[in-house]
C-alpha cells in the first residue's frame, strides 16, 4: 500500500467564517478535508539553472518538437497514459442527489486520492458547471489530449448513458462510468463467489434487481452477458416489462433483454422464488418477500447507509448476504474494481475498456478469494493488496485480445 499521506496545506487553511458557521472544526471529518485532500506534486528536481532548463526551457522545446512530429509519444514523454479526469456535473451524488458542481468536489477529490491509493493511478477532479449532455460531452473531448482516460462520476440517469455513449465514439481513449460499471463488476465477482460456494452456476441463476438507474440497468446487462440465466429489473412502479407504456427509452431497452420469466406487477412478487437480489435503490424490502425467495438465496443489499434488507433479516433466508456498508462483510465498494480497471487499461494504452475486460476484471477480482472462500468472504477487502494487481493484469491480457491495446 502507499505510503501515508500528509495534507501540507490543512494547518495554513483559515477557519470558517463566522461565528454562525454551520461547520464544526472539531469535526474530524472537516478536519481531514480543511484545505482539500489532494496536490500537485514534482516528479523531477528543479534545483538548480541546470534542472531548471531541461525541465522547462529550453530543454521541453525538444519534447514538445518530436511530439509534433510524432503524436504517440505523448504517452511516453508526458503523465497523459498515467492520468484520468474524474468528470462530473455534480448531480447524483452519492446518496446526496444534485448537490452541484462545488459540493461534489469532495467527493470528486476522495475519488482521485483513491485511484492513487489503490491503483498507482494519478487522477484530477473536473466538475463542470453544466447539466447539459452535449456540453459536457464537447467540455470533455475539448479537456481530452491532457488524459490518458476519463471517469465518469455521479451524473444522473439517463444523460449518464447518452454521455458515455457519445464521448466513447469521439474518444479514443478509455471512457468509463464507475456508478453504472464497477458497481456491476464488483456485484458480479461476488456473485460468481456465492455461486460456487452453493454449488450453482450462473445460468441456473434467476436475479432480481431493485433500481432501473444507471447502477441497476448496467448491472443487468452486465449479469446477462456474464450468463446469468435470468434478470427482472423492477422500479418504484413494478416490474420493468414490456406490457407497461411508461417506460423511457433506457427501460425499454431494459424490458427487450430482461425478465425473460415474462413477470409483471411489484417487487414482492419479482422476488417469489428468485436466487438472487441485487438492490442499488433504497427503501426497504418487507421480511416476507424476503423469506419467499429460492433456498439458498442470495441477498446483495447495497443502499446506504440503510440496506434495502438488513442484514439480520436476511441471514435468516439467504445463503450469502452483502451490502455496501464497510461494518458488514462482503461489501460491494467500486474500489475493488476502477483503479484496477483502469491501470490495466492504461498500461497497455487501451483505446476502450470493453465488455470482456469488464469480465476479466469481476474474475480476477474473484478469483482473490481463492480457497478462502466463505459465506462471509465471497469478496475481498478493498484493503487486500493483491486486488489491484490481479485486476491491472487481467485487463491489460483482456485488451490486447480483444484488440484494443495499442502496446
Amino acid at each position: 500500500m502507499a505510503a501515508e499521506i500528509v495534507n501540507p496545506r490543512s494547518d495554513s487553511a483559515p477557519e470558517p467564517d463566522g461565528e454562525n458557521s454551520p461547520l464544526d472544526s472539531f469535526d474530524p471529518a472537516f478536519a481531514l478535508h480543511r484545505g482539500g485532500k489532494m496536490a500537485v506534486q514534482a516528479t523531477v528536481p528543479v534545483r538548480d539553472r541546470d534542472d531548471l532548463s531541461l525541465a522547462y526551457t529550453p530543454g521541453v522545446a525538444k519534447v514538445c518538437s518530436a511530439i509534433a512530429e510524432q503524436p504517440e509519444l505523448v504517452h511516453d514523454y508526458t503523465w497523459k497514459s498515467q492520468v484520468v479526469a474524474v468528470v462530473t456535473d455534480g448531480t447524483a451524488v452519492l446518496g446526496l442527489g444534485d448537490i452541484g458542481p462545488e459540493a461534489s468536489l469532495p467527493v470528486m477529490e476522495g475519488k482521485a486520492i483513491l485511484f492513487k491509493q489503490f491503483g498507482g493511478v494519478d487522477a484530477v477532479p473536473i466538475a463542470l458547471a453544466t447539466t447539459d449532455a452535449d456540453e459536457i460531452v464537447d467540455t470533455v473531448v475539448r479537456l481530452a489530449p491532457s488524459f490518458g482516460g476519463v471517469n465518469l462520476e455521479d451524473i444522473s440517469a439517463p444523460r449518464c448513458f447518452e454521455i458515455e455513449r457519445k464521448l466513447q465514439e469521439r474518444l479514443d481513449i478509455p471512457v468509463f462510468h464507475d456508478d453504472q460499471h464497477g458497481t456491476a463488476v464488483v456485484t458480479l465477482a461476488a456473485l460468481r463467489n456465492a455461486a460456487k460456494l452453493t454449488g450453482r452456476e450462473l445460468g441456473d441463476l434467476r436475479a432480481v434487481i431493485s433500481g432501473a438507474g444507471a447502477a441497476g440497468a448496467a448491472i443487468a446487462k452486465f449479469l446477462l452477458e456474464a450468463g446469468v440465466g435470468d434478470v427482472t429489473v423492477t422500479d418504484r412502479k413494478g416490474i420493468v416489462s414490456r406490457d407497461r407504456e411508461d417506460l423511457t427509452e433506457v427501460k425499454r431497452e431494459l424490458a427487450e433483454i430482461t425478465n425473460r420469466a415474462g413477470l409483471v406487477g411489484s417487487l414482492d412478487h419479482a422476488l417469489d422464488g428468485a436466487d438472487v437480489f441485487i438492490g442499488v435503490s433504497g427503501g426497504t424490502v418487507p421480511e416476507p418477500a424476503v423469506a419467499s425467495m429460492a433456498p439458498g438465496a442470495f441477498v446483495f443489499a447495497m443502499a446506504n447507509p440503510n440496506p434495502e434488507v438488513h442484514p439480520d433479516i436476511a441471514h435468516k433466508y439467504a445463503a450469502v448476504v452483502a451490502t455496501g456498508r464497510s461494518d458488514f462483510p462482503n461489501q460491494i465498494n467500486n474500489v475493488l474494481a476502477f483503479p484496477g480497471i483502469f491501470a490495466g487499461a492504461l498500461q497497455v494504452r487501451a483505446s476502450r475498456i470493453t465488455e470482456s475486460m469488464k469480465i476479466a476484471a469481476a474474475e480476477a477480482l474473484a478469483g482473490v478469494v481463492g480457497d478462502e472462500l466463505s459465506a462471509d468472504y465471497v469478496i475481498p477487502s478493498p484493503f487486500d493488496e493483491r486486488v489491484a494487481p490481479a485486476v491491472t493484469a487481467a485487463v491489460a491480457e483482456a485488451a490486447r485480445a480483444a484488440g484494443v491495446a495499442r502496446r
